[in-house]
């Protein structure tokens, strides 16, 4: 009689290879998404750079001191500065400056700050629909440091023992104080009084009318946004 014995057969490797074979695959795919990754924040560093020092050798024109609306541009008023980006900002560049000089501020240009074409041309000052008044407001009345671009409210009051208008109600009574909302152009102190500072102040066009006709002293209150 015969036996036959079988030998059993080795496993199949197959489904064993796969799985080192697919973390292989993982790994070599991670690895390579990283180093993508890496190139891409080299080269927006790069480019970074080398923008920052291209901008930084730019020159561009502004102020030396300030300028009125509608007042002829000189060279004196003029100077380059060095700007470390200007991307997005339509700024004039210093190789243009004799350009620039005699024409006209279309708006007030503050010292000391960088130049758009927008500035300059015909005068545009003040904007349609307003106007620029100026007052004097004596000590104690208005905050110590008025800004340009400051908001404040206007308050026109009959002076202390001037006689005021009879009023025949309440209503009336508070008709006799002007209110206005305005924006600070300039302030400097006053000549003839002691602590005084004279305001020049851009608002409405009927308010401005309003309170350079009304008798009184005008204060000043400082707001945070205009009304």
């Amino acid at each position: 009689m015969s036996v036959t014995t079988e030998r059993p057969r080795p496993a199949s490797t197959s489904t064993a290879a796969s799985a080192p074979a697919g973390d292989k695959a993982g790994r070599r795919n991670g690895r390579r998404a990283a180093v993508g990754a890496l190139l891409v924040v080299a080269t927006v560093a790069a480019f970074w750079q080398i923008d920052l020092r291209r901008h930084a050798e730019e020159a561009y024109v502004a102020t030396t001191r300030a300028v009125p609306a509608g007042q002829v541009v000189t060279d004196a008023d003029l100077t380059t500065v060095q700007v470390a980006s200007a991307s997005g900002l339509a700024l004039l560049p210093a190789s243009r400056r004799s350009d620039f000089v005699g024409r006209t501020a279309a708006v007030p240009l503050a010292a000391n700050s960088l130049l758009v074409e927008g500035q300059l041309g015909p005068a545009a000052w003040p904007p349609a629909g307003q106007a620029v008044i100026a007052v004097l407001v004596k000590a104690g009345k208005a905050p110590a440091t008025l800004a340009a671009g400051t908001n404040v409210v206007v308050l026109v009051a009959p002076a202390a023992g001037q006689p005021a208008t009879a009023a025949s109600s309440p209503a009336d009574a508070a008709v006799q104080v002007r209110r206005a909302t305005a924006m600070v152009v300039s302030a400097v102190p006053g000549e003839q009084e002691p602590g005084s500072q004279v305001v020049t102040l851009l608002l409405g066009a009927a308010a401005a009318e309003t309170v350079a006709g009304a008798a009184g002293d005008v204060s000043l209150v400082q707001s945070g946004a205009k009304e």
